[in-house]
């Protein structure tokens, strides 16, 4: 059952569309991640769950209660920002009880609770240093404290990582997961980087250009993209274009070979279609063991330690292709011709 439920929401900037119809339901405890580039609306999207914009078109339910008017303060919502935005004058202790003061709660309910957040956070002994005092990611983990400590209804996170260095990021983001099931709160999270979306996420929502383009799990959004930009935001992708020879039996010719799909395609005999192959699902060894085989010239190898990434040409197209790293069997040199095999299975159909 859905917790929170936006239906059509739309936000207009003067003559500028920046939000259109943009409908998601999310279940009570689900951790969901708003992904796109900049400008296509996220933060936006968020800022009307918050309360802090108006919705120009829409409507905002939380836990079965219309909210789309109601303000900020009125829809008992924690909201971490990008940047932390801690009080400078204020302790650790005063900053995660500022929510509680404002609230009304007593002083002995006041650090009993404060006490909980910063042993939550990792940082119990911190209590009574200021914000000043801390590493960027001690900080966004008081932001998080703060946040929380009230007990609100839903948790909203604007790009909190997009300021920290990648190893304090990777780290974090477990944090900030582990912490969001420990407590069960309803989370939305925002932000362009894939990789945190996908290993942290219950639902990811893809945006372009005010819309969302596809919801899903993380297992659905990379192996199954619905649109061409979907597949080429998330993760790395091969494109080959090619043309409808058979719509009821889903064969399509790319570089003068045919592909069989295994099931129809909504598509005429002859228009234009565009196919996903992950680099991952191209195989060098045991190529003869696929559906299909066709010859590609390696360009380029890149050795990343656990994985080896080989740029090469098929059927006229560039690609990339992905295998593990095995002592016992060497990567192709480049200038040498190998046979790459492909399954049905693996390529996916994209619409414009």
């Amino acid at each position: 059952m859905s917790f929170i439920q936006l239906d059509g929401l739309a936000k207009q900037f003067g003559q500028t569309k920046v939000v259109n119809d943009f409908s998601l339901s999310i279940p009570k405890g689900d951790f969901v991640s708003l992904l796109g580039p900049s400008g296509c609306g996220k933060t936006t999207v968020l800022r009307m769950l918050a309360g802090l914009e108006t919705p120009s078109a829409g409507s905002i339910t939380i836990d079965g209660k219309d909210v789309t008017r109601l303000k900020a303060n009125q829809r008992q919502i924690g909201m971490v920002f990008q940047a932390y935005a801690l009080f400078p004058n204020l302790t650790v202790s005063e900053n995660v009880a500022f929510g509680l003061r404002v609230a009304g709660k007593s002083r002995g309910e006041i650090d009993k609770r404060v006490a909980e957040m910063l042993e939550l956070i990792g940082l119990p002994d911190l209590g009574a240093r200021y914000p000043f005092q801390l590493s960027g990611g001690q900080q966004q983990r008081v932001a998080l404290a703060r946040a929380v400590a009230p007990r609100p209804r839903v948790l909203l996170l604007d790009e909190p990582l997009s300021a920290l260095d990648a190893k304090i990021r990777v780290s974090l983001r477990s944090e900030i997961r582990a912490i969001q099931r420990e407590l069960g709160i309803t989370t939305v999270f925002v932000t362009h980087d894939q990789e945190e979306a996908l290993s942290i996420s219950d639902q990811v929502v893809v945006m372009y250009k005010g819309i969302a383009e596809q919801a899903g799990t993380p297992f659905e959004i990379y192996n199954a993209p619905k649109t061409k930009f979907v597949a080429t935001f998330v993760g790395t992708l091969n494109v080959l274009e090619g043309t409808v020879d058979d719509p009821g039996q889903g064969v399509v010719r790319v570089g003068g070979m045919a592909f069989s799909l295994g099931k129809p395609v909504a598509a005429v005999r002859g228009s234009s279609v565009s196919l996903a192959l992950r680099p991952e699902s191209i195989r060098l060894a045991g190529a003869e063991r696929c559906d299909f085989t066709a010859p590609a010239d390696i360009r380029e190898v890149a050795f990343l330690g656990s994985v080896i990434r080989i740029k090469a040409t098929m059927l006229g197209f560039a690609i990339e292709v992905d295998m593990f790293n095995q002592p016992d069997m060497p990567p192709p040199v480049p200038g040498t011709k190998v046979t790459v095999g492909l399954n049905s299975r693996d390529l996916v159909l994209l619409a414009a």
